[in-house]
């Protein structure tokens, strides 16, 4: 296993990532024992799946951490995205349960207990969830690490739907409406619902070797082109993500009298210069004689 100081760095931060989780769910099931509400029931819920995918997302990374073996040539990186899509289902299952909850307060309606002593409990853990998901999100982005990207993101949703929660318990204990109660659960699932579904959607995306986006491509393109002095056209360029490593190959096309040894030089100047621009780059060349010219794709500078 990989002893880089990032992984490990990611490591402790998806434990301390647990045990938040923990602290966190106690405090919403506390609130929820206080009140009786079903809409802080359906926080605590959602706070289960965050304990659950904060698990998931320690083991993903661990993971991720092997290294390249002869039956993984291209490293373990993409099980970060399996993790993902593993969280964008346990979102929806805890979306279900919310909305069986608030069906049935909906038909059994009851004025909240000990309202205020509940919101006050409740807040705490947002602040705290708020506080962490932060932290989650900028790390996953400084780390290039998807799995821990998409628990930040996932944890910012609930500190979102959480916030919903507390104004409407507060209105609902200052009105005694007590159908409020229920109709803020079912807002909560249809949120999560929402979150799981694009979680799911934009992991899926890197299973299936999605490129890089129309703006990182174009920089690419532009380095390949003001670095390859010495070359004619490169072509085919493909790109995808795989976790932390960002893929790109392409066709670099020489002049056919060129030596073997300057093309080499021109391929670790464009190499050099992508690694310069994008973190965690693998390069793949396939240098070409200059009658493969496509006469497309990228004119060297």
């Amino acid at each position: 296993m990989q002893s880089s100081p990032a992984f490990e760095r990611l490591q402790v931060i998806a434990t301390i990532s647990i045990a938040v989780g923990v602290v966190v769910l106690g405090l919403k099931y506390l609130a929820y024992h206080l009140t009786g509400s079903v809409a802080l029931l359906s926080d605590a819920i959602e706070s289960i799946v965050n304990v659950a995918t904060a698990v998931i997302t320690l083991l993903a990374i661990r993971w991720a951490s092997k290294p390249p073996d002869a039956d993984h040539p291209w490293g373990h990186n993409k099980v970060e995205y399996f993790s993902a899509v593993v969280e964008g289902v346990l979102i929806v299952i805890a979306a279900l349960a919310i909305l069986r909850e608030a069906y049935g307060a909906y038909q059994a309606p009851h004025l909240l207990e000990q309202p205020w002593q509940g919101i006050a409990v409740n807040a705490l853990a947002s602040a705290i969830n708020a506080a962490w998901a932060t932290v989650l999100m900028r790390q996953g982005r400084a780390q290039r690490s998807p799995a821990l990207a998409a628990d930040g993101r996932h944890l910012f949703t609930d500190v979102v739907s959480s916030v919903g929660v507390l104004a409407g318990v507060i209105l609902a204990a200052l009105t005694g409406w007590a159908l409020l109660d229920p109709a803020l659960a079912a807002l909560v699932a249809v949120n999560i619902l929402w979150s799981g579904w694009r979680l799911v959607k934009e992991s899926v995306g890197g299973l299936l070797d999605e490129a890089l986006p129309s703006e990182q491509l174009t920089r690419i393109r532009a380095i390949i082109a003001a670095n390859a002095e010495g070359a004619i056209e490169a072509h085919d360029v493909r790109t995808r993500h795989a976790g932390r490593t960002t893929f790109v190959d392409f066709h670099l096309v020489v002049p056919g009298d060129l030596s073997v040894t300057r093309a080499h030089d021109i391929c670790d100047r464009i190499e050099q210069a992508i690694k310069a621009e994008v973190a965690g780059a693998s390069i793949s060349i396939h240098v070409e004689p200059d009658d493969k010219a496509k006469h497309s794709g990228i004119v060297v500078l």
